[in-house]
């Protein structure tokens, strides 16, 4: 229910957004106050999001106030809340004393487990994410532009920990034709720095009287920098931390409206040729096996059905004597036997698959034209869960449907399993782990009146839906089958090593993953590591390729099972397309030690359990596909040929 990869607008190759109606720029005057907020620290490492002021770090006076937020944010992990930094239009700040905090056996303790699992500061400034200046390997500047900017580092040498104290706040602004500016750049450079008062000024951290002295450490009309910082600022009990901070203005070209190109744009961190690696890849994937398909699948049905012409003109006795030299004709009276194993769970797949598969494609078509922008925080979110709920009368629909053809009685239990399995795995899923969270005090956990709500969306309205679809899924007629299943099923001759059903859903996913694995690490990056994935043109395409090369594939390998005269193609054809996502789970266990992970359980906990249930999401969509195209691939043939 939260999680789905996939699908978006060819039109869209590189993603660019724009700004929709309802979002309007704000224009500063000079002198306005720009308010800077903050918003939950993360980290890589542990996948377990921190409330800001969990750590010693400045509060504002006025005190702590959480920023409105929508449902989609408080689900996402979004905590934002307002700052003590204060920021005016156009006014640099030099080195301005914010408060003083002296460090307590416990503060220090977990200021240094927070610098030492990588977490990072996020900050915002009109609904701007923070870049982050730094110097790369070759001590060149650097700027990084999701995943916000370090809290602090641990020195090679010694192994101590130094905090971040000071931040130069550098913002672009862009002159208004109404006299006014507007915000079009924000990134933080920090630096750590033991800073001294001048004339040994002792500051109690609370008076106003500090925050006007100068310091020792910091030049007058002059920003900090690198080369001006002798001592860095160490963490240790009883230490006194003073912090800091300057504010640059900078005019820019750059418009409000392309403000967030470059976040979005991933050319400045990922070269588009190796997206269209990924693609020439995917393309020549599908070529070879569309070949093969015609060549192969194609000229042998025709061959086999002009043969089943010619031997209708023939005595019967010809006719028998030549029809055991054939393998598919045989099985007419078995092809549409209901699956021997489980058919009603194997509607309830089908329902599912069909469900996630259209909120996903219309999810990021939505995407790909600028209505679900990261810069809409928490509407991706949203847009999903309602889509989703919305699409339950297909659910319902598809699989009481499949049901009705199978002669299945127990209806009732189909539509429930339809309405609860995958979205109820999700559900409880998402409650245990915001559970543990909650214990963990991390900031990703949601509140209960939101949990409550989404319970309540997924009762009220997803499931009814699904009932309604499940209603008229049993009003339509029943699938048409072109054969008669007879009363007692025909025995399956045994197999050859290489045709072995099991031999088919274990190897059938390499194909499809090997077309898209290029992307998935690009999509695996942005969902665990704290990156913009906006190129939702090349995702579209690999994922049409996905689609096609699974339907592709499955159809060649049910073709060859009924040549075997193996009649059981339902749960073949489901599992053969939904094996990519067992390959996709694998990958994702290998992907693991890029996050260079912290030895938390609840890390590994998070990572495998959200894995899974996309995996999941996949094997229902891929599944689903295989199946439905299957199902339309033997209809035809069998109905192209007369059957006494």
């Amino acid at each position: 229910m939260l999680f789905s990869l996939v699908l978006l607008l060819s039109c869209c190759v590189q993603g660019h957004a724009f700004y929709i109606p309802g979002v309007q720029p704000h224009s500063f005057r000079e002198g306005e106050d720009v308010p800077l907020k903050v918003n939950s620290m993360t980290s890589t490492h542990t996948q377990m999001p921190r409330g800001y002021y969990r750590l010693p770090f400045c509060e504002p006076t006025e005190g702590i106030q959480m920023v409105s937020e929508n449902l989609g944010e408080f689900l996402t992990g979004n905590k934002i809340q307002n700052s003590p930094y204060q920021l005016k239009m156009l006014e640099e700040v030099y080195c301005r004393p914010l408060c003083q905090k002296q460090l307590s056996k416990l503060e220090h303790s977990k200021l240094r487990l927070h610098i030492q699992y990588g977490y990072h500061n996020n900050w915002i400034i009109d609904n701007l994410p923070s870049a982050a200046l730094g110097l790369d390997a070759h001590g060149d500047e650097k700027k990084r532009y999701a995943g916000g900017f370090p809290i602090g580092f641990v020195s090679a040498d010694t192994q101590l920990p130094y905090i971040y104290n000071h931040v130069n706040i550098h913002v672009d602004y862009h002159a208004n034709e109404d006299g006014g500016y507007s915000v079009v750049g924000f990134a933080v450079e920090p630096l750590s720095v033991k800073h001294e008062f001048e004339n040994k000024y002792k500051w109690d951290g609370t008076s106003e009287e500090g925050k006007t002295k100068k310091l020792k450490t910091c030049p007058s009309e002059v920003h900090l920098s690198r080369d001006m910082i002798k001592l860095s600022q160490v963490v240790k009990p009883d230490e006194t931390i003073l912090y800091t901070y300057d504010v640059l203005w900078e005019p820019s070209d750059i418009e409000w409206t392309s403000r967030w190109d470059i976040y979005l744009n991933e050319d400045h961190l990922v070269p588009a040729k190796v997206h269209w690696y990924s693609i020439t890849n995917s393309i020549l994937v599908v070529m070879f096996l569309s070949l093969l398909v015609i060549s192969v699948l194609v000229r042998n049905l025709r061959r086999d059905i002009a043969a089943y012409e010619a031997l209708a003109v023939l005595a019967d006795e010809e006719k028998d004597e030549e029809s055991e030299e054939t393998g598919w004709k045989l099985v007419h009276a078995d092809v549409f036997r209901p699956p021997q194993n489980v058919p009603m769970l194997y509607c309830v797949f089908c329902g599912s698959g069909a469900q996630l598969c259209l909120t996903a494609l219309f999810a990021i078509i939505f995407s790909a034209i600028g209505f679900l922008s990261p810069a809409r925080r928490g509407s991706l979110m949203i847009f999903l869960l309602v889509v989703y709920m919305l699409f339950g009368i297909v659910a319902g629909y598809l699989s009481s449907h499949i049901y009705k053809s199978f002669r299945g009685r127990d209806w009732q239990l189909c539509t429930v399993l339809t309405a609860v399995l995958f979205p109820g795995t999700t559900f409880f899923t998402f409650l245990f782990f915001n559970i543990i969270l909650w214990f963990k005090q991390s900031s990703a956990s949601a509140p209960l009146l939101d949990v409550i709500i989404v319970g309540a969306m997924w009762c009220l309205i997803s499931i009814p839906l699904v009932f309604l679809g499940a209603y008229f899924g049993f009003k339509a007629e029943p699938i048409e089958f072109p054969t008669v299943t007879s009363t007692i099923a025909r025995a399956i001759p045994p197999p050859p090593p290489l045709m072995h059903p099991m031999v088919g859903m274990a190897l059938t996913g390499v194909i499809p993953f090997a077309a898209a694995y290029v992307e998935l690490f690009f999509i695996m990056t942005s969902l665990w590591m704290d990156q913009f994935y906006y190129v939702f043109g090349f995702t579209l395409i690999v994922y049409l390729i996905l689609i096609v090369t699974c339907a592709e594939i499955t159809v060649l390998l049910v073709y060859y099972q009924l040549c075997a005269e193996n009649h059981r193609w339902w749960w073949y054809s489901f599992i053969c397309a939904g094996s990519t996502a067992f390959y996709t789970f694998a990958y994702s266990i290998f992907w693991f030690r890029t996050l260079e992970a912290s030895r938390m359980i609840m890390t590994y906990l998070l990572y495998f359990g959200y894995m899974f249930l996309i995996c999941f999401a996949m094997f229902l969509v891929f599944g689903t596909v295989g199946t439905l195209t299957s199902l339309w691939f033997t209809r035809k043939i069998f109905g192209t040929i007369k059957v006494d």
